[in-house]
C-alpha cells in the first residue's frame, strides 16, 4: 500500500536497489532514500484478504503506468504485519512523485477507495523515511530479481553514544570483509518517524543462507579475535539501547515492480490473489449431513 502520498518501504527500479539495473546479472545499488510503511493486520486478515486488498493499489498504478515502484514483504516474525518499501535517489525525488501523484486525479481516486477498503484489514499503520549510509554497510549491490526473504535488523540507540556505535559498525564491517566473502548488508539511519534508529537490511534468495549464517559465526569471531571480541561488547554495551531481527517474507502479489525485475524472473509476474475458499451452498450442506 503506497502512500503519504506513499509513505513507506517501497522502492523505485529507476534509482535504485529496489529498481535500477546497473549489470547484466541486474545488480542493483540500493536507494540513497528509503520510504517504508508498516501495516500491522487485525487477526484473521492476512494471507489472501489482505492481497486482494492490496492488489486494488498494484492494479491502480498498472493502469496509471506510474514510474515509481514498490516492494512488499510479510513478517515471518514478530508482530503480524506487511512492510512496503520505496526508495528515491533523493528527499527531493521523493517529493517530485508526491506531488505528481496528487495532480493524477483519477490515480489519487482509486488510491484513495482502495485505502478505503484496506483500512478495514489493519490494527494500526505507522512509517518513516531513512537514509542510506554507506559508510556502514558492506556489499551492497545485489541481483534483487531473485531475492525471496529480507532480514532486517533494527537498533534503538542510546542518546550521544554514536561516536560508540560508528566505532562498533566499523570494527564488524573490516571483520566480515577479513573472515566472511559473501556476507552483504544495506546500512540505513532514520531521519523522519523516530530518532536513533538504524535498519541493516540483508537481501536472502533462500532460507538456506540462514542456516549458513549462522555457521559463519566461528569464522567472524576469528576475524575479531579475542582482544576485539571484548571490545566490540563493550562498544555494543554503551551505544545500543535496544535491537532486534525479523525475517520478511517478499510477496510478488503486493509489489509494484517494473518490466525489468518480471522478465528477470517469473516470480514477479502479476497474478490474481488466491480466492478463499467458498462456503458451501445450503444444497451442498445437506447432502453432506445426509
Amino acid at each position: 500500500m503506497k502512500r503519504f502520498t506513499g509513505l513507506f518501504l517501497g522502492l523505485s527500479l529507476l534509482v535504485g536497489w529496489l529498481g535500477m539495473a546497473v549489470a547484466q546479472e541486474h545488480t542493483m545499488q540500493p536507494p540513497k532514500v528509503l520510504v517504508v510503511t508498516r501495516e500491522f493486520l487485525k487477526p484473521g486478515r492476512v494471507g489472501s484478504i489482505h492481497e486482494r486488498a492490496e492488489s486494488a493499489f498494484v492494479q491502480a498504478f498498472a493502469r496509471a503506468k506510474w514510474p515509481t515502484h514498490y516492494l512488499a514483504m510479510d513478517s515471518l516474525s514478530g508482530k503480524t504485519r506487511s512492510l512496503f518499501l520505496t526508495g528515491y535517489d533523493s528527499f527531493d525525488a521523493w517529493e517530485k512523485d508526491a506531488l505528481a501523484e496528487q495532480k493524477n486525479a483519477a490515480l489519487t481516486a482509486a488510491l484513495e477507495h482502495a485505502a478505503a477498503v484496506d483500512g478495514d484489514l489493519l490494527d494500526t499503520v505507522d512509517g518513516g523515511a531513512f537514509a542510506l549510509r554507506e559508510d556502514q554497510s558492506l556489499r551492497m549491490a545485489v541481483d534483487l530479481s531473485h531475492m525471496r526473504y529480507f532480514e532486517i535488523e533494527l537498533f534503538h540507540l542510546k542518546p550521544g553514544h554514536d561516536k560508540e556505535w560508528e566505532e562498533a559498525v566499523k570494527m564488524v564491517k573490516a571483520a566480515y570483509e577479513k573472515g566472511v566473502p559473501d556476507a552483504h548488508w544495506a546500512m540505513y539511519e532514520e531521519v523522519y518517524g523516530g530518532g536513533n534508529t538504524f535498519i541493516a537490511i540483508n537481501p536472502m534468495k533462500a532460507a538456506s543462507e540462514i542456516d549458513k549464517g549462522m555457521g559463519q559465526g566461528k569464522d567472524f569471531a576469528a576475524a575479531m579475535g579475542e582482544d576485539g571480541m571484548k571490545k566490540l561488547d563493550e562498544l555494543s554495551a554503551k551505544a545500543i539501547e535496544s535491537s532486534e531481527t525479523n525475517l520478511f517474507l517478499l510477496n510478488p502479489r503486493m509489489s509494484y515492480v517494473g518490466d525489468d525485475m518480471i522478465n528477470a524472473d517469473d516470480f514477479w509476474k502479476r497474478k490474481a490473489p488466491a480466492a478463499p475458499m467458498a462456503a458451501p451452498k445450503k444444497s451442498e450442506e445437506k447432502r453432506t449431513g445426509e
